[in-house]
């Protein structure tokens, strides 16, 4: 029985939804994303979203609480809005931006420039005597979730001095390296 898949969904003020056949649409302040779903139901009543399932069947179980996931992913972004933090670790890596234009400076003998999709919000932080801190923000969890993994894959963090390229807040497991 999904848990995750029981619960309802609440609307917050000022974000619609729309459920057509098989496509949910969520608007809101910061922008409309919209879904499609199969194998369940999806209802919107009384400020709540919630989503059933017609058996109890493995692909409907699983289907559950993925939906409900979404939709409250989905939610939350039009209204409150996703944010990643990157931070580049190791001497003389830099990041900065030039609208949607990322340039960063990881060690190759060139820099890496990254066009970031148009729903995503670049902003570089840069404090002498701190790592640069990459900011993606945007309303697709998704979206912005591949953008970030799509930055820390040009410098993965390696595990013997942890240079690279991390989330903020990740903890690298660090190894010995060489003993005399």
């Amino acid at each position: 029985m999904s848990r995750i898949g029981n619960n309802p969904v609440a609307i917050p003020d000022g974000v619609t939804v729309e459920v057509k056949d098989n496509t949910i649409t969520v608007k809101g302040k910061l922008g409309e994303l919209t879904q499609e779903f199969d194998a369940v139901s999806v209802k919107v009543e009384e400020g709540n979203v919630y989503v059933e399932r017609p058996s109890d069947a493995k692909d409907h179980r699983a289907k559950h609480g993925l939906y409900r996931s979404l939709v409250n992913n989905m939610i939350k972004g039009v209204s409150i809005g996703w944010t990643k933090q990157l931070e580049l670790v190791g001497v003389g890596y830099r990041a900065s931006n030039q609208g949607q234009k990322l340039d960063l400076a990881i060690g190759f003998s060139h820099n890496i420039v990254l066009d970031v999709a148009p729903e995503v919000k670049v902003e570089t932080v840069t404090e002498k005597g701190k790592n640069p801190i990459v900011k993606l923000t945007s309303y697709d969890k998704q979206l912005v979730g591949q953008v970030a993994a799509k930055i820390r894959g040009f410098r993965k963090p390696e595990p013997y001095k942890g240079k690279g390229i991390k989330f903020v807040g990740e903890i690298i497991r660090r190894k010995a390296g060489k003993s005399a």
